[in-house]
């Protein structure tokens, strides 16, 4: 009879089972006695997990704590509280609506503009108040984020109104801020420079959280009182319809503004013109009615000369005109035009009107070479960029000249050589100068010159070839301290002599707030570059020299007034008589001085009629 065994099977855990049973504690087997251990970077995860669960518990804790010491402060001190909230709530209000009235002139910051009503604080309230609370959040935020930009620009604007009697523009001229820190590093110091730079952005930042922060609050604001404020904001959106259809004015001001709106249109409108100019000047860069001129037919009736054009930084028409720095001014040109005229020299002069106000010497340098209106950088990168056919370029293209740039100013690589057709440049390492530099100037005009002379003026050249420079005189460029002083020449040097008159002179900071002193000492650069460029043809001028010297632009605004022409004297100087004869059908003013009816040319116009006075032929085809 067979034997069966009966297998036990095995017996199931229950939900009830598992819940019944001991759990094993830490405590009780602290060796982890029976368990496996874990793995190191199990191990490390699980530690980091706790620990960062234990940071986010601390953190509310404190949260938590922070918020129940506010709360028992709020009703302990009501009135206080209260206080604090509504002047929160008012300089939120200050804020915002002072963003929106601040207008892009300095001239234009008076009380009475911050009296008027913000069409834009209309809008944003009934927007708001028709948000729910996510979506009016955001819309907060982004409305003071955007009128954050908008002072920035306004900001922005005032500065370059300022200084280059113009606004900024948003495609163009973010380079020129790296052009100002430099200048302001030349001025003041790499420290002061370093400082004003970072302190800029961290401001512009700021300004964009806080307002942003600003909005948010009275966006909660307008959504606990919503009746009130939907009544608030049609009683006003009443009133400025009312005061514009009026024309009501506080001051002379427009009770109703629209500020920010035409901050916003003019911007806007800046941008547009400045993608289609772009489009446009490339056709007009194309077009050179001396493109094709033969070499043999450029400038024959100069043959025989040596041609110096040399720009004086800042020279502009306030320097003859204004009452404060004409005098001294006007006596220099005067004194100048006498001796020159006994030592056999005779001058021609008028106006040319710059394409650039108070800065930006480049541009206006490029237009009177190239005949093309180089009024902003987007240009001059597309000029330097053709083969448009320069003044300087024309002599070099003659075969009957050696070009060369004296161009102290310049203290980096300057590819834009070769587009002025210039063989040789001296730098401002260049040209053995071993003295202190003046401000932005890295040596004094006196130096420049004399430097000049001994590099190539005072040479023999090789091939029967006649000399042709380019010279930029910088001593006269902002902040007009500490300026050089005159010199005997014989005593130039490796200008060493100039450290004691560097030390003595003013401080730039003495300068950069004081319109008054700032004008002044304008007048006396000028006259001091004037000075040595006279005295230079005087002493070093021959029977074959022949001088053309002009301002490349008027100072900057805050001397010259924001109404300013950009008007910039031109004079041409020579011995010989019939080098001025070529010219007398332009009805220059004889002598250095222009007078105040003198002919008036853009300065884009001056390539062709140089050209067309010493008989080029025009010929826009090529060959």
């Amino acid at each position: 009879m067979p034997v069966f065994t009966r297998l036990r099977r095995p017996t199931r855990t229950t939900e009830s089972t598992r819940a019944t049973e001991p759990v094993e504690t830490a405590e009780e087997n602290p060796r982890g006695e029976g368990h496996p251990p874990p793995p190191p970077e199990e191990e490390t995860e699980e530690r980091r997990g706790e620990e960062e669960e234990a940071s986010k518990k601390l953190a509310l804790r404190t949260l938590r704590t922070r918020c129940a010491r506010c709360a028992r402060l709020r009703d302990e001190h009501p009135r206080t509280a209260r206080a604090a909230r509504w002047t929160l709530h008012g300089l939120a209000a200050a804020l915002i609506v002072g963003a929106l009235l601040l207008p892009n002139t300095a001239g234009a910051l008076r009380p009475r503009q911050f009296t008027r009503i913000p069409a834009e604080a209309i809008i944003g309230a009934v927007l708001l108040l028709a948000l729910p609370r996510r979506p009016r959040i955001v819309a907060a935020a982004l409305y003071g984020a955007g009128i954050a930009v908008l002072t920035v620009l306004n900001v922005l604007d005032i500065g370059f109104n300022e200084y280059l009697g113009r606004g900024f523009n948003v495609v163009l001229d973010w380079g020129l801020l790296d052009d100002a820190q430099h200048y302001v590093e030349d001025s003041m110091g790499g420290a002061t420079a370093t400082a004003a730079g970072v302190g800029a952005v961290v401001l512009a930042l700021l300004l964009v959280v806080v307002m942003a922060l600003a909005a948010v609050r009275l966006s909660d604001l307008l959504a606990r009182h919503r009746t009130r404020a939907g009544r608030g904001a049609l009683i006003a959106g009443t009133v400025w319809i009312t005061c514009t259809a009026l024309g009501l004015q506080i001051s002379g001001v427009p009770v109703a503004s629209d500020r920010a709106a035409a901050t916003l249109k003019v911007q806007s409108k800046r941008v547009r013109d400045t993608l289609r100019d772009e489009a446009a000047f490339e056709k007009v860069a194309r077009t050179d009615p001396f493109a094709g001129t033969p070499s043999g037919r450029l400038l024959p009736d100069l043959r025989g000369k040596d041609v110096l054009i040399t720009f004086i930084e800042s020279y502009g028409r306030t320097a003859l005109e204004d009452p404060v720095i004409a005098p001294g001014v006007t006596g220099t040109l005067d004194a100048g035009t006498e001796s020159l005229a006994k030592a056999g020299f005779a001058a021609r002069s008028g106006w040319l009107t710059s394409s650039t106000f108070g800065g930006s010497s480049w541009l206006g340098h490029s237009t009177a070479l190239s005949g093309l209106w180089i009024d902003n950088q987007q240009r001059y990168r597309t000029a330097t960029a053709s083969d448009r056919l320069t003044l300087t370029k024309a002599f070099g293209k003659s075969g009957a000249w050696d070009t060369v740039g004296v161009m102290p100013g310049v203290q980096k690589g300057w590819p834009e050589a070769k587009w002025y057709g210039l063989e040789r440049v001296y730098n401002a390492f260049q040209l053995g100068y071993q003295g202190p530099k003046f401000s932005w100037s890295t040596m004094p005009d006196q130096y420049a010159l004399e430097a000049f002379q001994r590099l190539e003026h005072g040479k023999k050249r090789d091939g029967g070839k006649n000399l042709m420079a380019e010279i930029i005189l910088t001593s006269s460029h902002q902040p007009w301290a500490p300026l050089p002083e005159m010199v005997g020449w014989d005593e130039l040097g490796d200008g060493s002599v100039f450290g004691p008159i560097q030390k003595a002179g003013k401080e730039p900071g003495t300068l950069m707030t004081d319109a008054t002193k700032s004008r002044q000492e304008y007048g006396k650069s000028v006259e001091y570059s004037v000075t040595a460029l006279t005295q230079w043809l005087e002493r070093y001028g021959t029977d074959d020299t022949v001088l053309v010297f002009l301002g490349d632009h008027q100072p900057i605004a805050r001397v010259s007034g924001l109404r300013a022409s950009r008007d910039v004297p031109v004079t041409i100087v020579a011995k010989d008589p019939k080098v001025l004869d070529k010219v007398a059908d332009w009805n220059w003013t004889e002598g250095l001085r222009p007078d105040r009816d003198a002919p008036v040319w853009r300065m884009d116009a001056f390539r062709n009629r140089f050209l067309k006075a010493y008989g080029s032929v025009p010929h826009p085809g090529g060959g």
